[in-house]
């Protein structure tokens, strides 16, 4: 199966080369903010006229907003650049790059799949630019990755990259640390099939349980550096913005966030590959996760055990080998029913049972199992004929 892959690298730029990825990062911002505002000022006149036809103003004459042109807005790159001559220090085709992403991005919004592009700040806490690949212009050389402009740039290489470069992402986060990300085209086979279904039912106590009876417990990352992150903050907030120690202070409390969500990360990863490697199937409840972060009583735990950014690990990993996820459906009572008789014991609404003796058959069930096991079933009842699992 052909997928696009990423591969991330933290990489260590000189000093001239950190000037010049910050120079283009600039200019990338400053050519988005520009056919943003063109499109946003092309936008606005057709409103106006449409606004006129609809009082009686003007005849109705198929008016139709302009749509945003991609090739006549590179076309008019080396014009821009006559006006703007900082824009000839960096890599071209990083600029064209900005083109086309302001160009996705209307397209996006014209198909109503995404709110109107908006324009981009310097003061976001993480800071891009992407760069496609011509002609060998970024390639991987042993401790060295070659970069458009940048040349060759000493990375931390963690693992070989394989596929055809499509493109390369260079990113400086909070901390002031610097990663590139390559995008591949790569062949990705499917794994062996195991032959065995599996259900996860996630919380917050503990993380998720499955219907094989494997706990992953919750670490709370958050709450383990909560009050560190705290002082941090309580320092930082009385400093002097924009002098030294602000700067310092600053990089401090952007460390920690980056701890908590690599800790974090690392988690989702090692659970979701672990379950689409030894699981044909996998069941999971179709929880309404913005729906769930109004409870002003739950948003911050819901919030740290990122159930949405697991579900994308288990959706993307099943698609790549194979593999299959079946998402039941909200109305599903999963923790009330009896895994065993199938009876629907209403007083489990309250989460406060962890445990419960079915009426019917006497059986006693663990909260979390149980509902794991529903799911399981659910999910095979679901695929009834479309897998070959018992």
């Amino acid at each position: 199966m052909i997928v696009n892959k990423a591969y991330k690298f933290r990489i260590y730029p000189t000093k001239t080369q950190e000037v010049l990825i910050a120079k283009t990062i600039g200019c990338c911002r400053f050519v988005y903010n520009y056919f943003v505002g063109k499109q946003k000022g092309k936008d606005a006149y057709w409103h106006m006229v449409e606004e006129m036809v609809q009082n009686g103003q003007l005849p109705r004459n198929n008016w139709k907003g302009e749509f945003f042109h991609k090739n006549k807005s590179i076309k008019a790159l080396p014009e821009l650049k006559k006006h703007y001559p900082f824009l000839k220090e960096i890599d071209s085709i990083a600029l064209q790059k900005s083109v086309e992403i302001v160009h996705e991005a209307y397209r996006r919004y014209y198909k109503k799949q995404n709110d109107e592009p908006r324009f981009k700040s310097k003061r976001n806490p993480v800071q891009s630019y992407t760069t496609k690949y011509v002609n060998g212009n970024i390639a991987v050389l042993g401790k060295h990755i070659k970069l458009p402009k940048l040349g060759l740039v000493r990375f931390a290489e963690s693992r070989e990259v394989h596929g055809r470069i499509i493109n390369a992402t260079i990113r400086r986060n909070p901390a002031g640390k610097y990663f590139v990300s390559i995008l591949v085209e790569v062949d990705i086979q499917p794994l062996l099939k195991t032959g065995s279904s599996i259900g996860v039912d996630v919380g917050l106590k503990d993380f998720a349980t499955l219907s094989d009876g494997t706990v992953y417990k919750n670490p709370t990352f958050f709450r383990a550096l909560e009050e560190k992150l705290a002082n941090a903050q309580r320092v930082l907030s009385r400093r002097q913005v924009g002098s030294t120690n602000w700067h310092k202070q600053r990089v401090k409390v952007a460390k920690i966030h980056e701890k908590i969500t690599n800790s974090r990360q690392n988690m989702l990863h090692k659970i979701s590959t672990h379950l689409v490697k030894n699981h044909d199937l996998i069941g999971m409840e179709d929880l309404a996760v913005k729906k769930m972060l109004k409870n002003v009583h739950l948003a911050k735990a819901i919030s740290e055990v990122s159930w949405s950014q697991f579900r994308t690990m288990l959706e993307y990993k099943a698609k790549w080998y194979g593999k299959q996820v079946v998402f039941v459906a909200r109305n599903f009572a999963s923790s009330q029913l009896c895994s065993r008789c199938g009876h629907k014991h209403k007083a489990v609404k309250d989460l406060a049972l962890r445990e419960w003796t079915c009426p019917s058959c006497e059986c006693l069930h663990q909260r979390d199992l149980n509902a794991s096991i529903n799911l399981r079933n659910e999910a095979l009842r679901l695929t009834a004929g479309t897998v070959g699992i018992a």
